[in-house]
C-alpha cells in the first residue's frame, strides 16, 4: 500500500539555505570571492593578523583593495564559503621560525646534537672578562663545536710575552682580539711590535676594534641611546659611562652589574657593531682553518 500522506516535508535537511551550506576554503592568493554584505568582489592579495583577528584583503578589477574579517560571509562562484587562513602560509611561517631557531646567535647554522670537541691546540685571546663573556654570548656555540677555547690576556702591555708563553706554531695558532686598536695609540704600537715576533709571527693573528672598551661594541640602540655618551680621557671610561647613564658606579660590583645589564641586551650578532664582528669572525676562521 502506498503512503497516502506522501513524503514527510520535515525529512532531510529542510533548513538548507537556497545557495547551499557554507564550506571552508583557504584564502589563497588569487582566489576570487565576493563579500555578501557589501557586494565587494575581488581577488585575495594577502591575509594578515590585525587587532587580534585575521583580515583578508581583496583587490577588485580596478586595482582597489579592501580588507574584510576572515571567516563566513563570502561567496565563491555563487556558493557560500567560510574563508580560513591559508595553511601554506602557516607552514611557511613555521618553517621560517624553525630555520631562525636553527641559527646560532652568530648567524651560523646550529649543529644539532653536536658535543663540544676536545679543545684544539689553537686559542683565542681577549683582553678581559667582559670581552670573553661577549664572545660566549654570540659565538659560544660555534667555538664549542670547533673546540676553540677563549683565554684572558689581562691587557696587552706584555703581548709579546703572552705570545712567547703560548708558543704558537703549526697546529697551534693564536688569535688575539685587542680593544682600542687605533693608529697612534699605545695598543697599536704594541700590536705592531708583536706581529713581527719570530718565529711565531706566521701563526699569530692580532686584530681589534676601535672602541675604548668592548662595551662600546654593543649598538647603543639596544640601550635606547642614539650614541654612547662621551667620556673625558681623564676619567675611567666604564665609570664615566655609568655616571652618564645614571647608573651606580661606586665600586667594581656596580660596574659588574652595569655590564650584566648591557650584555643582557645582546641577542645576536645583529646587536653588535660591524667592526667587532669582522675581527672576531676573521680570528675564528684563522684559528680553525683546516690543515694548520
Amino acid at each position: 500500500m502506498g503512503d497516502r500522506y506522501g513524503t514527510d516535508v520535515l525529512a532531510g535537511d529542510w533548513r538548507v539555505p537556497r545557495r547551499g551550506r557554507s564550506r571552508e576554503v583557504e584564502a589563497e592568493t588569487g582566489l576570487v570571492v565576493e563579500d555578501v554584505e557589501t557586494g565587494w568582489c575581488g581577488a585575495v592579495t594577502r591575509v594578515e593578523k590585525a587587532g587580534g583577528m585575521h583580515v583578508v584583503h581583496l583587490e577588485d578589477r580596478r586595482g582597489r583593495s579592501k580588507g574584510f574579517p576572515i571567516g563566513p560571509g563570502f561567496l565563491l562562484e555563487g556558493a557560500p564559503v567560510v574563508l580560513t587562513p591559508p595553511k601554506a602560509a602557516a607552514r611557511e611561517a613555521v618553517a621560517a621560525a624553525r630555520q631562525a631557531a636553527s641559527r646560532t646567535a652568530s648567524g651560523s647554522r646550529a649543529v644539532e646534537g653536536a658535543r663540544a670537541r676536545v679543545a684544539s691546540g689553537s686559542r683565542l685571546f681577549v683582553e678581559g672578562r667582559h670581552d670573553a663573556e661577549l664572545l660566549e654570548r654570540v659565538w659560544g656555540h660555534d667555538l664549542r663545536v670547533e673546540g676553540v677555547v677563549v683565554e684572558l690576556l689581562d691587557g696587552v702591555d706584555d703581548l709579546e710575552g703572552a705570545i712567547r708563553d703560548f708558543a704558537p706554531g703549526p697546529g697551534r695558532r693564536m688569535g688575539v682580539l685587542v680593544d682600542h686598536l687605533v693608529p697612534g695609540t699605545k695598543e697599536h704600537r704594541l700590536v705592531e711590535e708583536a706581529r713581527g715576533l719570530r718565529p711565531h709571527s706566521a701563526h699569530v693573528k692580532v686584530l681589534g676594534h676601535p672602541y675604548v672598551d668592548v662595551w662600546q661594541s654593543v649598538r647603543p640602540e639596544r640601550l635606547g641611546l642614539a650614541a654612547w655618551p662621551q667620556v673625558p680621557r681623564s676619567e675611567s671610561w666604564k665609570h664615566g659611562i655609568c655616571a652618564a647613564l645614571g647608573w651606580p658606579h661606586d665600586d667594581q660590583a656596580d660596574i659588574a652589574r652595569a655590564w650584566k645589564q648591557i650584555l643582557g641586551t645582546v641577542r645576536s650578532y645583529a646587536d653588535l657593531e660591524p667592526s667587532l664582528l669582522a675581527s672576531v669572525e676573521e680570528l675564528i676562521d684563522f684559528v680553525t682553518e683546516p690543515g694548520h
